[in-house]
């Protein structure tokens, strides 16, 4: 997953996972019987549910959908500086370079990404908002934040997350 994310899919060879993981190759086949392909739909389905817990830990814990949205933002922000600006989203990398070609990588990016919007409607709704507004906004936050973790790693700034803190 990490290697995806911070090097694309296309760049990260077979002998580069063995070797970081020090798993030998016979597992790789058996746990990930399309190879590549196979490890990244693992990836994908990893890091979105990472990002999952963490929108529904902040659910959990801020009512409100401005505290959520600050709370998400202070998060990523927090990721984006751990890594020296290294790293952005867990997923946009890989499905960037896979979507729409691989059909189980791009099904793995859906689920994804339809469980982050779906923990964020819900969110909204409890606020008050009408269900069918719930999703779309939900989207238009995620859409901001993917926008936003671009701009902090081209600009090696926090300062994008924290603009969508502040006025999404």
């Amino acid at each position: 997953m990490r290697l995806f994310r911070r090097q694309g899919y296309a760049s990260t060879g077979l002998q580069q996972v063995l070797a970081e993981s020090g798993a030998p190759k016979g597992s790789l086949y058996h746990y990930f019987p399309n190879g590549k392909e196979s490890l990244g739909e693992a990836a994908v389905d990893l890091a979105g549910g990472l990002v999952a817990d963490l929108l529904e830990e902040l659910a959990a814990k801020h009512a409100q959908p401005r505290a959520f949205v600050q709370a998400y933002c202070k998060a990523m922000a927090g990721w984006m500086k751990e890594s020296d600006f290294r790293s952005g989203c867990p997923i946009a990398t890989t499905m960037l370079e896979t979507a729409p070609q691989s059909a189980s990588i791009t099904a793995a990016g859906v689920r994804a990404i339809d469980r982050w919007i779906e923990i964020i409607a819900g969110v909204l709704t409890r606020a008050g908002e009408k269900p069918r507004d719930a999703g779309a906004r939900a989207q238009l936050v995620i859409s901001a934040m993917e926008g936003a973790l671009l701009l902090a790693r081209v600009r090696q700034s926090t300062k994008p997350i924290m603009d969508v803190a502040r006025l999404v």
